[in-house]
């Protein structure tokens, strides 16, 4: 049908709408299933002995189920789709639903009264056959925090065309920091605790934890985001979970192609960034952005009812300009080509056993040219050469591109038994190629003083850290599910295991860095320039840092489940899942092992009517993370990082400085002296897995057929972190009470350990390594004036309120405000005030005094979110969407100076002129507002079909560009102190022209 006659007929439609609502809808966990896939369910009624019979109206796929003596049925491990459920009797047609949408992981339930089960009615409506009521809205079984985005939604919204934009749709999501790229922290969790899947694999970046491999924006059907309570299938995550389903092929030879195009000519004019003093740091009032994409898809029946292709591509051209901060001016053009594509082959092998078979592809190849740019004539200067990047441009590596290949297998044994296999494996390369117009010797040079007008300025094309050669990342695993109904419980138990492998590493530009300040700054601290003439207003830091290793992480896990039926209107939800990880160094030497990590997940919910209309929920659970690969490479793996200081009389055409005179010995920062480390040495003794738990309790309730609305209140409590502690104190401390000689004693420089408790570590005492086993109590981690490591806190707390309007093919709307509040002294694996990204090895926790004052609302902390999506149908041809999200500002913080600083860490302590700052306590930052608005026209003109669409979208349209995050340091400089860093987007006008059609 034709969208005209679907706006004709809207009116006679609108008692089976809530059939089509489903996809729409809200979305629970019903029966067991696998993470691909769905379930139908329902009571036939009086119908005992009957059939249900399933036909997938796309494929051509046949199920048949029998109803069970009590009158229920269920159906398990359906792909996703439309479906025409009939109920049969002694072969006679007595009951049918049509247009019934399975979505990702959920259950719909279509029950048949017991009128029409017994007596063989039906009633027909416009051509949809319905016997009873319309299919409720608010599926019964649900015990988790879901989100699901079909592709129509994604299609009509007006969303940026990524996987993360989609994410922060849902509730207790907000937008990570900035220089993590584009990801999201769910329900106060650092951005690297989130698992993403497609087609039931997951793809999470492999090294870090942060981002993930992506695929083709039309080639998803359907997007699940999990916010809380999710089932013991799913593990490695502390956040949430973004699983992602591809469309398939079907019996119907279909393509289509589509042109998407953001002009910089309709782009408003970034921020420039300027100091607290009105110096002008960054000028981005020249930046220019164009991006073109081009789509394309192919979809139909290889052999029809049996064999099916679906196959998706998109490339997008994106070309601009940027100019850097006066810290080291650069003006760089910039073209980066990303090539995505996704083909999938499902086989019917029969109505019982069915194969899929998916490949996908995320590369993107990025080359730069870079130019002097002078601040003060606002002109661009000479060349100084190329930055050519293959998957390696995106910040923090949260879009690590790859080729990602499933395998997966699904068998109908019986109509109580079903099997799930999957395998998929994935690799990507990451490339950083640097080309130099001038001179070779270029380091990384930065200069902080304060007071000069003609700053010292380097050769460098990045002036930071750059990647080294050889990096990739490599995934393999496999899972194993066996799902079997046994009266009112249905059973599930599996395996799911994957290997992560990640060559890596990072050294500064040119092998070191050069970094001048003023003495002044650091006057009255002997132990930073002990050695530096009267009289002397400059000196200079030297820092070289090298790293590099191959590392493994091994995941392996066991859970089983049961969805109980206690009674018609109460179901009970029991999980429990067994975590194992092995983490391995450089050496392929394990460093940590940690066995039989139990995660329970229990669940209730209540039909409080028995109609399906109103339902109370319930969900508590545990979750685990392992240690990402990451952590191997600086805090398991041999690595350097040196830091001297020097007085200097001049500087090299290359920013070096020349005369030196040094004003202190050299060190090695955290130990990091270059040698390899033991792995017995590097991480405590039964060292306890990250883990969170969590509990929710919840409703939702039907007002109509048309209106629902609910609310969910979520309690988060970090139990356990792992993160490194670089203090040698504790155990000279240790060693002093009991009379042990650490004198040639061989102690890393930071161990990985349990924060907040007290912890074992084996010391080799005398450097020839004699292994000593070293208890440390609280009181050990004490310092001499007195400081102890707090107890680890993260709570994160939340009262989500929605109201939604099903679509009833006119109009689809749904407004979510969160009253939440993240606090504590840990953020997670990441430390968003300063932008580290080192997942677990942050310099939290590496010293008392570091966590002196760290207590207060965490970086993810957003007291206040409203959110607000939908479309209206407007006519035949006009459709019309918003999307509006209001949230409160962020917690800002002074970052300073420590009197003592034992660990020599500079400005990294939550104090201020040598005064208290307590996190959290410099206010907050501005609100932001955000609304996005589109308009998609699909003209008659173009045929009945109106495969013909012409679509506007205008991001952020009053142009609000509130600042997202500031610099926390407020003494090192003390001008750069609450500097922005980053902005919201400025408007900009995407334009897109779509047309589908049959073969």
């Amino acid at each position: 049908m034709n969208l005209a006659e679907r706006y004709r007929r809207t009116a006679l439609w609108r008692p089976t709408a809530l059939a089509v609502a489903l996809s729409l809808g809200l979305g629970g966990v019903a029966m067991a299933q696998s993470n691909a896939s769905g379930v139908i369910f329902g009571n036939a009624g009086n119908a005992a002995g009957a059939t249900v019979h399933l036909e997938n109206t796309n494929t051509g796929q046949i199920r048949d189920i029998g109803v069970e003596s009590s009158g229920r049925y269920r159906a398990t491990s359906l792909p996703v789709g439309t479906y025409t459920v009939t109920l049969r009797r002694d072969g006679q047609v007595v009951g049918t639903r049509e247009n019934v949408q399975v979505r990702l992981g959920s259950g719909t339930d279509v029950s048949f009264d017991a009128a029409t089960a017994g007596e063989g009615n039906a009633t027909t409506l416009e051509g949809v056959t319905v016997a009873g009521t319309a299919l409720p809205a608010i599926d019964v079984s649900s015990v988790d925090s879901r989100t699901v985005l079909t592709a129509e939604q994604l299609a009509k919204l007006p969303l940026a065309r990524d996987v993360t934009s989609a994410a922060l749709l849902a509730p207790g999501t907000v937008q990570g920091d900035s220089r993590y790229g584009n990801v999201a922290s769910f329900g106060g969790s650092s951005a690297s605790e989130n698992q993403y899947y497609i087609n039931g694999y997951a793809v999470t970046n492999a090294l870090t934890g942060i981002g993930f491999t992506s695929l083709p924006y039309d080639a998803i059907d359907q997007q699940q985001i999990y916010t809380g309570g999710y089932g013991a299938e799913y593990g490695r995550s502390t956040g949430g979970v973004i699983n992602v389903v591809t469309k398939r092929g079907g019996n119907t030879w279909k393509a289509g192609v589509g042109l998407h195009f953001t002009p910089d000519a309709l782009r408003s004019t970034p921020k420039s960034i300027h100091r607290t003093n009105g110096q002008l740091f960054q000028n981005r009032g020249d930046n220019e952005t164009t991006a073109t994409q081009y789509t394309a898809y192919l979809s139909g029946p290889l052999i029809k009812d049996k064999l099916f292709l679906y196959a998706a591509g998109d490339f997008t051209r994106t070309s601009g300009k940027t100019i850097s901060s006066i810290l080291a001016p650069q003006s760089t053009n910039e073209v980066s080509k990303a090539t995505k594509w996704l083909a999938k082959i499902d086989w019917n092998i029969t109505d019982n056993h069915i194969l899929e078979f998916t490949g996908l592809s995320d590369k993107t190849n990025t080359d730069r040219s870079v130019y002097a740019y002078d601040y003060p004539s606002s002109s661009r200067g000479a060349f100084i050469g190329t930055d050519k990047l293959k998957n390696a441009a995106s910040l923090a590596g949260s879009a690590p591109g790859g080729d990602v290949y499933i395998g997966k297998y699904t068998g109908y044994i019986t109509d109580s038994l079903t099997v799930n296999a999957l395998y998929g494996t994935s690799k990507s390369t990451h490339q950083r190629t640097l080309g130099y117009a001038g001179n070779p010797n270029c380091p990384w040079i930065t200069d902080s003083r304060t007071g000069i007008t003609n700053p010292i300025i380097g050769c460098g094309l990045v002036n930071g850290t750059v990647l080294g050669p050889g990096a990739q990342d490599k995934t393999h695993g496999w899972r194993l599910d066996v799902e079997y109904q046994l009266g009112s419980h249905d059973l599930r138990a599996g395996l799911d295991n994957q290997t992560l492998e990640s060559s890596s590493g990072n050294q500064y530009e040119g092998g070191y860095r050069w970094r001048y300040q003023n003495v002044r700054d650091v006057s009255g601290r002997p132990d930073i320039l002990p050695d530096v003439p009267a009289g002397t207003p400059y000196f200079v830091e030297n820092r070289t840092f090298i790293t590099g290793a191959s590392v493994k992480v091994e995941q392996e896990a066991q859970f089983i489940e049961d969805h109980w039926q206690v009674s018609d209107r109460w179901l009970a939800y029991l999980g429990l899942r067994n975590e194992q990880f092995k983490n391995i160094n450089g050496a392929g030497e394990t460093y940590v092992k940690q066995r039989h990590q139990l995660a329970p997940r229990l669940g209730v919910t209540w039909d409080v009517f028995g109609d399906s209309t109103f339902k109370l929920y319930a969900n508590a659970g545990r979750y685990h993370l392992a240690i990402p690969s990451n952590v191997a490479i600086r805090g398991a793996s041999a690595s350097l990082y040196s830091s001297q200081y020097f007085t200097y009389t001049g500087v090299g055409p290359n920013g070096e400085p020349l005369n030196l005179v040094p004003a202190g010995s050299k060190i090695f920062l955290n130990g990091e002296d270059g040698t390899d480390l033991n792995p017995k040495t590097v991480a405590a003794q039964g060292i306890k897995a990250y883990y969170q738990d969590e509990y929710i309790l919840g409703f939702d309730k039907a007002i109509n057929n048309d209106w629902a609305f609910g609310a969910k209140a979520t309690m988060r409590k970090l139990r356990s972190s792992i993160d490194d502690f670089c203090d040698s104190r504790p155990f000279e401390k240790y060693a002093a009470r009991n009379n042990i000689d650490i004198t040639n004693a061989s102690i890393p420089g930071c161990y990985l350990f349990n924060p907040g408790q007290p912890n074992t570590f084996m010391v080799d005492v005398d450097g020839q390594g004699t292994l000593m086993p070293f208890k440390l109590t609280m009181d050990d981690f004490t310092t001499p004036a007195g400081v102890k490591f707090p107890p680890l806190k993260r709570k994160y707390y939340s009262l989500e309120l929605y109201l939604e309007h099903h679509f009833d093919e006119r109009w689809f709307a749904r407004m979510e405000y969160t009253f939440s509040r993240s606090y504590g002294n840990s953020e997670g694996q990441l430390k968003s005030d300063i932008g580290q990204l080192d997942p677990s090895v942050t310099q939290d926790w590496d010293a008392p005094e570091i966590m002196q004052y760290a207590n207060g609302p965490l970086p993810n902390d957003r007291t206040h979110s409203l959110k607000t999506y939908g479309f209206f149908q407007a006519t035949p041809e006009w459709l019309v969407g918003a999307n509006v999200a209001i949230n409160s500002g962020r917690p800002k913080n002074c970052i300073g100076f420590d009197p003592v600083d034992a660990i020599q860490y500079g400005a990294s302590y939550f104090e201020c002129g040598n005064q208290p700052a307590p996190r959290g306590s410099r206010g907050r930052l501005p609100w932001t507002y955000k609304v996005d608005l589109n308009a998609q026209y699909r003209p008659l003109w173009a045929g009945a079909d109106q495969n013909l669409a012409f679509s506007v979208t205008v991001f952020n349209v009053l142009n609000s560009q509130k600042t997202l995050s500031q610099v926390d340091g407020g003494e090192d400089p003390a001008d750069d102190y609450e500097r922005p860093l980053a902005f919201e987007t400025p408007r900009y006008v995407q334009f897109g022209v779509t047309y589908d059609f049959s073969l």
